[in-house]
């Protein structure tokens, strides 16, 4: 009879003892990574090593970015065909919720050289040259595109906006990872000879970091812990207040309830 007491009270002292070894309270506080978006950052930034991999994140800065500050390709003669994936890296960690009637918004700033218009009779582009063309995704899930017709020799900022659409106002963090991409393909027809030259070079840069930025209206929603547990409300149970508390109040109850049963059993 007794024996069975102290065993559950045994048990019970055992579930009071924090499972966690180190500083608890240290672990609650680590930082956020600023590469994730956060309630005081919704801006992504572009990102590229200068030779084949692209990435994108929340962060303003990337020390494995190009040191030159941007992307950039060139060609005397021939056709620049770019096409550049920003895939977020890291992977999203988040569940987002965007804004209701919210509007996305980005800057991209470019510097573009060549032809690139098929058809007008003013450059050598044929049938093999293409307008820039902007593209978001949601993992594998279009959301959104556009081809802009008005840019100019040169460098130069391309702004774009458009509205969160009803299929797309949640991210469901890395099965929804954003990705923006950015084709375009340039000819250049430069022909130099021992004294002349004719015809233009091609060239195609997109400025990184700052310069080049997606913004996402993020729905203050998104930073709760009820609705990052996910669509059931369910958290974990180590990420919940008192529950460990609960468990023990429950097997203290059940001890006491054994242990009576088993007294007014030998007083029968």
């Amino acid at each position: 009879m007794r024996r069975t007491t102290v065993i559950a009270l045994l048990l019970v002292a055992m579930l009071l003892v924090p499972a966690q070894a180190g500083d608890v309270s240290a672990q609650q506080e680590q930082a956020e990574d600023p590469k994730q978006p956060n309630a005081n950052n919704t801006t992504m930034y572009l990102y590229h090593d200068g030779f084949a991999d692209a990435w994108s994140h929340f962060s303003t800065n990337d020390t494995d970015s190009s040191a030159e500050g941007e992307y950039r390709e060139e060609k005397d003669n021939g056709v620049i065909d770019v096409n550049l994936r920003f895939r977020m890296k890291p992977d999203l960690d988040k569940r987002l919720l965007m804004t209701e009637n919210g509007e996305f918004r980005g800057n991209f700033k470019l510097d573009v050289g060549g032809d690139w218009t098929n058809g007008d009779n003013n450059g050598p582009c044929n049938n093999d040259c293409e307008n820039l063309n902007i593209t978001v995704f949601r993992g594998g899930a279009e959301v959104w595109t556009k081809q802009f017709t008005g840019l100019q020799q040169g460098e130069q900022n391309v702004p774009f906006a458009f509205a969160v659409s009803e299929d797309h106002m949640e991210w469901d963090g890395r099965d929804d990872n954003p990705i923006i991409e950015v084709t375009m393909k340039l000819k250049g027809d430069l022909q130099t000879g021992f004294f002349t030259q004719s015809g233009n070079p091609a060239w195609f840069a997109i400025k990184l970091g700052e310069e080049s930025r997606f913004e996402m209206p993020i729905d203050e929603e998104s930073w709760n812990e009820e609705f990052q547990a996910g669509e059931d409300g369910m958290i974990d149970d180590e990420d919940t207040p008192g529950f460990t508390m609960v468990v023990a109040s429950a097997a203290i109850g059940m001890a006491f309830f054994v242990n009576q049963r088993r007294e007014t059993e030998q007083d029968e």
